[in-house]
């Protein structure tokens, strides 16, 4: 796909590009000089690595920015911290083979996250500097993460060991999400639905952790926008007819059924709101060409939330589509980027579908954590055993339909289903998704105002992971993590374990991985410790990621199944415990406070 005229998503703020700095021992007459074709390409190989592996999740390419000399001094040091600031630099990373001089060569941007690759060779000791460079970090309050391949090289190597690889993607992967969201909104279309915590935007949440806006936006701006006609009629005619011949209705539970020509009217209306939310979220020129300037700038919103329920739905039509067409990576206007957006305006599960996006580059499912159904009980409700990987029961996540339809499983990995980046995706595995989904009438006890709800099931056999933050008094944020895999279960299994819940919802059976120990003793605990009613799931085994990005921003993990070999943080966690790694995640987020308080 060609990216250069391609209409992706652009919110108004340019990408931060990676900084590279080449560090060097400044002792001119021999040994400065024989280091710095070594030094400098360490940085371009460094540079080249991320280039070619990450993207930003809008699909454009990730940037790399060297400085224009090896850094021996403090004067080399200033001259790259102003060209980093003239490019748009948000994250840093420092590469030496050999000795420097410490604090004098280091960066000290508070803000912007920072790695340091100390080159693993017997002959210059980059090593020795790589220790004397985090203690000055940690000296100074300013965390840094440490880059030590395990295995020693030959001085005239100039691969990068997959383990050092490994780390700087993480590191840099993380990092961009991290400065993707400074400087960006989050907005709250709606206030508080139904009493529910995570639906109580947090501002200062939004500001101290993520640097980011809070805006708020009452839901008769949505009436407003529609019966003023403030959206694209052409649009709405295109996606209406694109919504009749892609969106197919499935059972309708209400009795009497909902007629035709109340269909046809809440279609109409969904399709609106779904065109006007978008708007309210990152804007529309064309609105500007319709004579509504103010509302054609939009809210600069990287995710967003809709209240709903109850004082939308008690007469007006739910949100499901809007959330679920939105959240997913096509529309009517073809394959794109997904937007994030919460159903019941769950701004804490919000994030953690930015944090998945940002970090996978995927669409999101949300999900009620609904329910642990234990082996026994299966057997009892349905006279089978389960099997397989949901032999030790399984968590039914379902929600309302505010699904990324991707949740579906249609597109292809290597033959396996998938969530993938919408660069990715084909045409042929997006109608698969749409065939895959119907659009059910909404239950009129639950939606009294109408609307429609998606329902699918999510193929088995995928890698997801299932993530959360909770705001806890005296504490405050903290994430919790469970990688595990979808499952499929009988057909008569499902049938009747669905039937009990809701028939017209989107369902997955999910099996988190278990440890035998703590929260993840067995799946029962997993349920059972989990401290909300929602959860945000993502394509992958990503929990390392949402760890390293996490302590970049201070906010502890309390929960997780993630192989301690996996984790990354900043060296300075260290100094706060090694043998109970999450005592000290706690202790060193605490100390150092939030990213941009």
């Amino acid at each position: 796909m060609n990216f250069d005229n391609h209409p992706v998503f652009q919110l108004r703020k340019k990408h931060v590009r990676v900084g590279i700095r080449p560090a060097i021992d400044g002792r001119r007459k021999g040994v400065r000089e024989s280091l710095e074709a070594q030094t400098m390409q360490m940085a371009k190989k460094t540079a080249e690595l991320i280039q070619s592996a990450l993207r930003h999740p809008d699909g454009m390419p990730v940037e790399c920015v060297i400085a224009d000399t090896c850094i021996g001094g403090a004067a080399e040091a200033a001259a790259c911290m102003e060209k980093f600031k003239e490019n748009n630099v948000g994250v840093s990373i420092t590469v030496t083979p050999c000795w420097c001089y410490g604090t004098e060569v280091m960066d000290t941007t508070p803000i912007i996250p920072k790695a340091v690759w100390g080159f693993n060779g017997t002959e210059r000791p980059g090593a020795v500097y790589l220790a004397a460079a985090l203690a000055g970090y940690n000296q100074l309050g300013i965390p840094a993460f440490g880059i030590y391949g395990k295995d020693v090289q030959e001085s005239n190597d100039s691969s990068i060991p997959d383990d050092v690889k490994e780390k700087l993607l993480l590191f840099t992967k993380a990092a961009l999400a991290a400065m993707e969201m400074q400087g960006k909104s989050y907005l709250s279309v709606g206030a508080v639905s139904m009493g529910i915590a995570g639906s109580v935007v947090d501002t200062h949440f939004m500001y101290d952790y993520l640097g980011m806006k809070s805006e708020f936006v009452d839901m008769t701006e949505i009436i407003r926008r529609i019966n003023e006609k403030i959206y694209d009629g052409e649009e709405f005619n295109k996606a209406i007819k694109w919504v009749a011949a892609n969106c197919r209705e499935g059972e309708d539970p209400n009795d009497p059924p909902v007629s035709g020509e109340q269909r046809k009217s809440e279609w109409d209306t969904v399709v609106k709101m779904t065109m006007i939310f978008r708007d309210l979220m990152i804007g529309n020129p064309k609105l500007a060409e319709l004579g509504f300037e103010e509302e054609a700038l939009g809210h600069n919103a990287i995710a967003a939330g809709f209240q709903g329920q109850r004082q939308w739905t008690d007469f007006m039509p739910n949100g499901d589509f809007l959330e679920a067409i939105l959240n997913s990576s096509f529309d009517w206007n073809g394959i794109r980027k997904p937007y994030i957006v919460a159903t019941e305006n769950d701004s804490l599960n919000g994030i953690c579908m930015l944090f998945g996006h940002l970090l996978t580059d995927t669409a999101q499912i949300f999900s009620d954590v609904r329910t642990y159904w234990s082996p026994e009980a299966v057997q009892r409700v349905t006279g089978k055993k389960l099997t397989g990987l949901a032999e030790g029961g399984i968590i039914h996540l379902i929600n309302s339909g505010s699904s990324a339809l991707d949740g579906t499983g249609k597109q292809r990995l290597n033959g396996k289903p998938a969530i993938k980046p919408f660069w990715e995706i084909t045409e042929k595995e997006a109608k698969d998704c749409l065939e895959a989904t119907s659009w059910c009438p909404a239950i009129r006890e639950y939606f009294r105002g109408g609307g429609f709800s998606s329902h699918f099931l999510t193929e088995g056999g995928m890698p997801v992971t299932m993530s959360r933050i909770n705001i806890i008094h005296g504490l405050g944020p903290a994430l919790q993590i469970a990688e595990g895999y979808t499952v499929e279960l009988d057909r008569e299994v499902d049938a009747l374990l669905q039937k009990r819940t809701n028939p017209t919802w989107p369902t997955t059976w999910f099996v988190p991985r278990l440890t035998g120990k703590g929260a993840f003793k067995d799946v029962y605990s997993v349920m059972l410790n989990w401290g909300a009613n929602h959860a945000a799931i993502s394509y992958g085994h990503i929990g390392d990621k949402l760890i390293t990005l996490a302590s970049i921003l201070r906010i502890a993990v309390y929960m997780h199944n993630i192989d301690r070999d996996r984790i990354f943080r900043p060296a300075a966690w260290n100094a706060f415990g090694t043998s109970d790694a999450e005592s000290a995640d706690f202790a060193a987020c605490k100390n150092f406070g939030p990213l941009y308080r």
